[in-house]
């Protein structure tokens, strides 16, 4: 390992972003081919279902420049797959162009993969270097190795709060975060396959749980409806987004694997209060979004959560008025500050 192959997969991370909300379930990944020290292709997985990153990075090659190819280093921010799926083995791709050198930060987690294509490439006599930023890679997927690790989709709560410590006034619908914090939430929305709320917000705020604020998909709308109160003219019933309106008590393994049969790898849990404590409570939950508004004092109404002991802060940013803090399950790692 060299530092330029630090260099050339952080390109390969900064690549792999590019398909944020449009890849999953499958991993962000991004490629990179390098002859002496000059990137020469590059690509992302851009859609899923679609082509994947090595081989959207050798497509990229210009034709009078295609001859370097077998003489150039891949850089990939993920092992390369093994198997047939959507599109044909990348491996395969990798041995038909007769590259001598592929430089890996994570190893793939699916046991369909599982450093099956490291082995393959080796034994073809391609020098493979594996484990390069590994932590910044699996960073990076941190939902798609959740999804395949523990087989169910990657858990964020997300809450907006007073200075004082308050979701809202009782009974009432509070706006809580500008503008700027609004639209990060709609960001927030669209890099994710399925949105939550609880019957209580449902009826008090009439969300529409879509990201009308941000370029981007919809996710999945959910709610809980145990008793059947959210009416035909509810937002949630205008049948402009696909939306699942669950007419039983919350039972969260059942829902997170229900979500998990419909592809579904990343889930937003937006409130209320009764929701997040429930997924707090039972430890159901990979990172926590909270936006608080420095500005803003209810002086009573309902309580926002309490953070876990496990929650580590990862991530602090100030957008105007509000802070924005990110915390991650049990992952005391540095934190960056955004200003």
């Amino acid at each position: 390992m060299t530092i330029h192959d630090e260099i050339f997969l952080r390109r390969c991370f900064d690549l792999a972003r590019l398909g944020t909300g449009y890849v999953s379930p499958n991993p962000m990944v991004g490629a990179v081919l390098v002859y002496q020290g000059r990137i020469i292709g590059e690509g992302w997985h851009q859609r899923w279902g679609e082509a994947h990153a090595e081989v959207n990075c050798i497509r990229s090659v210009k034709p009078e420049e295609r001859d370097l190819i077998s003489k150039s280093t891949l850089y990939c921010s993920l092992e390369p797959c093994f198997h047939v799926g959507k599109t044909p083995p990348c491996v395969d791709l990798i041995l038909e162009n007769r590259i001598p050198r592929v430089v890996i930060s994570n190893v793939d987690p699916n046991p369909k993969v599982a450093g099956q294509s490291i082995v393959q490439l080796r034994a073809a006599g391609v020098e493979v270097v594996a484990g390069v930023l590994e932590a910044e890679g699996r960073q990076l997927n941190r939902p798609f190795f959740t999804w395949i690790t523990a087989q169910r989709p990657y858990v964020v709560l997300k809450w907006a709060q007073s200075t004082d410590g308050y979701l809202s006034r009782t009974e009432e619908r509070t706006a809580i975060s500008g503008p700027a914090a609004q639209r990060l939430v709609h960001r927030w929305r669209s890099e994710s396959d399925a949105i939550l709320v609880g019957n209580k917000t449902a009826l008090t705020d009439n969300p529409r749980l879509d990201a009308r604020l941000y370029f981007g998909k919809n996710p999945l709308r959910v709610v809980f409806d145990a008793h059947g109160k959210i009416p035909p003219g509810h937002h949630l019933r205008d049948g402009s987004i696909p939306t699942w309106v669950l007419d039983g008590p919350i039972h969260i393994p059942d829902l997170l694997q229900r979500l998990a049969a419909d592809r579904r790898a990343i889930l937003l849990v937006e409130g209320g209060a009764h929701v997040l404590h429930q997924f707090l409570d039972g430890g159901w939950w990979d990172e926590i979004r909270v936006i608080e508004n420095t500005r803003l004092r209810l002086g009573g109404g309902v309580a926002a959560p309490v953070l876990p002991t496990t929650a580590q802060l990862v991530l602090k940013q100030v957008l105007n008025d509000d802070w924005i803090r990110i915390f991650e399950q049990g992952v005391p790692a540095e934190v960056s500050a955004l200003f």
